[in-house]
């Protein structure tokens, strides 16, 4: 299907039974309410969806499963995270495949490539299929930073793009404008400065905390797109706390426990993350339900 980077994209939470296998009835019920909310596109399979814990058969599973649900009403994109080029090659293989419809695409695993090499990974991705393709970057939890001069040698390939922008530099959002215009879509991959980040223009959230309170992520950027700033900055003033839980390396925990919490996901993790408990598990679940008790109420 054709479509654009623009809109709420949820990097949807991949739910485990108690006995550690796929549950796709809690999925279905997600993404039920995810659709409900007016949610733009998913991504299956991203940091927050356990990539390097899911097979390929689980991945097959969750595309395919989406793609029947959702039946072309939004776009299904596969999450790319491997170690070497072959493997992603595959894997953007797989895309096809499956049906999805976009990749997101994240520098290789485990090596830091430099500059050179990183380009080379993204262009060979990228000429061997002709879905579209939003590069991921995250330096801070992935250690390499995919600049928006690098983007200079990317122009040539036609299908990617969009980018993630996670560095945590609001900053690089209005490079990319300034350097390109609208060649890229500029997606916000951080919940704690999304707003600021689409009052600065970008064509989207690819958010977390949706997966927990899909209805309220969806409003702040509605509100912001038809210019009802104070409307949305009331939002997220009392979204904050629940927002910070994106940015901890145990984001997948918190934001389990959160949707486990609104009644749309369940804590199960896979190890060898392990499932929150004692004083922990209390803090955060008493930021959790602190912040439901003074919920706003969403027409």
């Amino acid at each position: 299907m054709s479509f654009e980077w623009k809109g709420v994209f949820p990097a949807l939470l991949t739910p485990f039974t108690a006995d550690d296998k796929l549950d796709l009835d809690m999925f279905e019920k997600n993404l039920a309410a995810q659709l409900d909310a007016g949610i733009h596109g998913i991504i299956i399979g991203g940091s927050l969806g356990e990539a390097s814990t899911i097979t390929e058969k689980e991945k097959e599973e969750l595309v395919e499963f989406s793609v029947e649900y959702l039946n072309g009403k939004i776009p299904v994109i596969l999450n790319i995270a491997e170690s070497t080029t072959k493997d992603a090659l595959l894997q953007a293989a797989n895309a096809r495949k499956w049906g999805a419809d976009g990749i997101m695409l994240l520098p290789p695993m485990r090596y830091k490539t430099d500059d050179r090499e990183t380009i080379a990974y993204f262009k060979a991705v990228a000429t061997s299929t002709d879905i579209p393709i939003m590069i991921y970057n995250n330096p801070p939890d992935y250690k390499i930073d995919t600049r928006p001069d690098m983007f200079d040698e990317l122009v040539e390939c036609k299908n990617i793009t969009a980018l993630k922008e996670s560095s945590r530099d609001v900053t690089n959002l209005t490079r990319m404008k300034n350097r390109f215009g609208d060649r890229f879509n500029v997606l916000c991959g951080v919940d704690t400065l999304a707003m600021e980040e689409l009052c600065l223009g970008a064509d989207g959230w690819v958010a977390g905390l949706v997966c927990a309170f899909p209805k309220e992520t969806v409003t702040i950027y509605n509100l912001v797109k038809a210019g009802k700033i104070e409307e949305a900055a009331k939002i997220y003033r009392w979204f904050m706390p629940l927002l910070e839980l994106d940015i901890h390396p145990k984001l997948v925990q918190y934001i389990k426990l959160a949707a486990a919490q609104t009644g749309i996901g369940s804590e199960y993790v896979r190890a060898p993350r392990l499932v929150l408990e004692g004083a922990e598990r209390e803090r955060v679940l008493k930021t959790i339900n602190d912040t439901i008790t003074v919920r706003p109420t969403i027409q």
